[in-house]
């Protein structure tokens, strides 16, 4: 689905609050869909700018078992989730990231994020590009991966330009690097991680951490904000481990929500910071592209 082409945004320096929506879900979508538009509609009137729900709230995180019948949760865009979604950013007058299971054809399907201007028009999708197969995270039976051209891109809103990636592609550096090459001034990656109900202590505190760390990695060597958005709850054998944070462009968490409470964390963001961190660790000028043609191969030998 194209974007259409849009003027340069506005307010490119200026100071803009994100909204990140961590909640629990039901069985039923009338339900989830029904608590994210009155948290959209809340995090607006608390001065929020842009929201970004999280990985999938339409539905529990269905990925734990391969069962074809999950199929049926599927939809098309536009479809109902995104035509919600639209109005509400429209009537919230928010940028939005919302979070679609894709029927995008027969046999195909893609988790796919949906990013919507505050006047309720669809900018465009993006289609997770990695996909993941562990267990109780069965999305390589449930998605194909994403394959727009380009893969990584970022969108021009009225309250900048933003770049969105989902879950899996949080660990990967060459989305985030692209991404932000794309002109990304935040990005955003809407997520569903939690423990497995066996998991011990030292275990549980080891992937949050590491969870934590990749995506500030992602924060310092691009210089700009990422916000993370996780859900909450038990669902099956999975814990959801919640946390939603936000990194500035030095990568410090600025702030961060509880791992179990449903929360809406506002979290205001100076994209001046932006600028001034890239010229005094230029890491984006240092690069040499003209050393990297190996990361175009699976190994080196």
């Amino acid at each position: 689905m194209a974007a259409k082409k849009r003027t340069k945004p506005a307010q490119d320096n200026g100071d803009v609050t994100v909204a990140l929506v961590q909640m629990s879900c039901s069985t039923k979508r009338e339900e989830n869909l029904a608590k994210a538009e009155r948290k959209i509609k809340e995090a607006s009137q608390q001065g929020a700018q842009i929201v970004c729900l999280q990985e999938l709230f339409a539905s529990r995180y269905f990925c734990q078992i391969e069962h074809d019948s999950n199929f049926e949760l599927a939809e098309s865009i536009p479809g109902p989730t995104s035509r919600a979604l639209s109005r509400a950013a429209a009537d919230a007058k928010v940028v939005l990231i919302g979070s679609v299971f894709e029927r995008r054809a027969p046999g195909v399907f893609h988790n796919t994020a949906v990013i919507i201007d505050s006047n309720g028009e669809l900018l465009g999708i993006y289609r997770k590009m990695h996909i993941p197969d562990d267990p109780r995270y069965y999305e390589k039976f449930h998605f194909t991966p994403g394959d727009a051209e380009p893969g990584f891109q970022a969108w021009n809103t009225k309250q900048g330009k933003i770049g969105v990636l989902v879950c899996w592609d949080q660990w990967f550096p060459e989305a985030a690097r692209l991404t932000a090459l794309a002109g990304a001034q935040i990005l955003f990656y809407p997520t569903a991680i939690g423990w497995h109900k066996e998991d011990g202590p030292a275990i549980r505190q080891a992937q949050v951490d590491a969870w934590e760390l990749a995506q500030r990695a992602h924060a310092l060597a691009n210089g700009c904000f990422v916000c993370a958005v996780n859900r909450v709850g038990r669902e099956d054998d999975l814990q959801f481990w919640g946390g939603s944070f936000v990194a500035d462009p030095f990568g410090r968490i600025i702030a961060k929500a509880s791992a179990d409470k449903e929360e809406t964390l506002l979290v205001r963001c100076n994209r001046a910071s932006i600028d001034v961190t890239r010229r005094q660790w230029p890491f984006l000028r240092d690069r040499r592209v003209d050393a990297y043609g190996g990361l175009l191969k699976r190994l080196l030998d």
